[in-house]
């Protein structure tokens, strides 16, 4: 496999105690000291993502690049430390997102106006603001016919279609109890489910794969644009009204079409038919991807999904340092978040093991050489998304990727 990634350093976990020792005990509790690590560290980078952010492009109000997603981690921060003042910079930075929406057709939590009226709902829920909240509610569910129409030639998948505003919904039910009725989410899940049907069948791919999705002429494979990502949502408990029989007749043959793609290394291509072995990102290739195996094998309970998963992170372990950089989208943190999927489904010390590897790696950030993104402090791109998976990493069984895990 052609790599963009830099060689591993770390020993791999070898199951003995000294391996842990001064990470975590035998039950995954991580060592004061280790927490500590990750708490100064959090601290430290904030400090030089809050000076950085002085010269961020004042009108990106996306949780993708933008403000929203400078509030979300402050809304993590608070939701991990209990401390006042996170809360406080989280609606200082979702404010800021209020005030500069797209105003278009964007209507996901990622790349559009959903994302911030989502966390404004959600920070002003926490500050006791509930007039707030009911108006930015009701704001976000103003986009749900439109969303279930697909009018303006909206697409399925999670960064700039219909899955991208689904994730709003479920955000703010995550965060709030079952605020929004389970039939709105089965709503877009239904048409996100005909929408697949409909290009199968056009494709003439049926027998391969009742569903297929595309985004810009291409059937993507990964988690943001890809096929991966869209089953992952229909998989989950309750999203497809009359799931018992549809998601087994449906959406099982078309992960294990999925599946089928995986290629020699145990990578996945970034699109069908396009079988360049090169990308380990969260956005495309087997970070991604193993969200819809591990849920895959939650639904069904196929050993295969999970051999297929295991794959993903030894995959990840050897190529996933990227010269890319530390962020969520396309870098270390992004991929450290497969070892804590594993972690969380299997209860393998080895998995924590290599999350924290790969945190290591973060907490000397900057001095790998890597490239620098074009918004170095963002979300998904730069330095917030980094700090916000090493919050993460301090509560490692409540961990989700953000803006994505349900």
């Amino acid at each position: 496999m052609e790599t963009r990634a830099l060689k591993n350093p770390y020993p791999d976990y070898d199951g003995s105690p000294a391996c842990t020792l001064a990470l975590f005990d035998s039950q995954g509790k991580l060592t004061p000291q280790f927490a500590q690590r990750l708490s100064s560290k959090i601290t430290e980078l904030l400090a030089i993502m809050e000076n950085g952010l002085r010269s961020a492009d004042p009108r990106d109000c996306t949780s993708y690049t933008g403000w929203t997603g400078i509030a979300l981690l402050y809304l993590h921060l608070h939701s991990v430390f209990g401390e006042p003042s996170f809360l406080l910079k989280a609606h200082d930075y979702v404010s800021r997102s209020l005030r500069c929406l797209t105003r278009r057709h964007d209507v996901t939590f990622l790349c559009g106006d959903a994302g911030p009226l989502a966390v404004a709902v959600v920070v002003h829920h926490r500050l006791q603001r509930v007039q707030e909240a009911d108006e930015y509610l009701n704001r976000l569910l103003q986009f749900h016919l439109m969303v279930v129409k697909g009018s303006g030639g909206l697409p399925d998948e999670l960064l700039y279609g219909r899955m991208g505003y689904l994730y709003s919904l479920v955000f703010i039910n995550q965060q709030l109890g079952e605020r929004i009725p389970l039939q709105y989410i089965q709503q877009i899940c239904e048409a996100v489910l005909g929408s697949g049907e409909n290009l199968s069948k056009r494709f003439g791919v049926r027998d391969q794969s009742p569903l297929m999705y595309e985004w810009h002429q291409e059937q993507y494979v990964g988690a943001a644009h890809g096929l991966s990502g869209i089953y992952y949502y229909l998989m989950q408990p309750g999203f497809l009204a009359a799931g018992a029989e549809r998601v087994p007749s449906l959406v099982k043959p078309s992960v294990d079409y999925v599946c089928r793609l995986r290629l020699h290394s145990g990578n996945y291509p970034p699109c069908i038919g396009d079988d360049r072995d090169l990308l380990v990102h969260w956005c495309h290739g087997a970070p991604g991807v193993i969200y819809m195996l591990l849920q895959a094998y939650k639904t069904f309970g196929v050993p295969q999904y999970m051999e297929e998963a295991l794959w993903c992170g030894e995959l990840v372990w050897r190529f996933g340092l990227l010269k890319k950089g530390y962020g969520l989208c396309h870098g270390a943190a992004g991929n450290a978040y497969t070892f804590l999927a594993l972690y969380r489904q299997t209860h393998d010390l080895k998995h924590l093991y290599r999350a924290c590897m790969f945190a290591d790696w973060c907490m000397n950030y900057g001095a790998h050489g890597c490239r620098t993104p074009d918004t170095p402090f963002s979300l998904f791109e730069g330095m917030a998304g980094t700090i916000y998976f090493l919050t993460d990493l301090l509560q490692p069984m409540k961990s989700k990727f953000p803006a994505f895990e349900v």
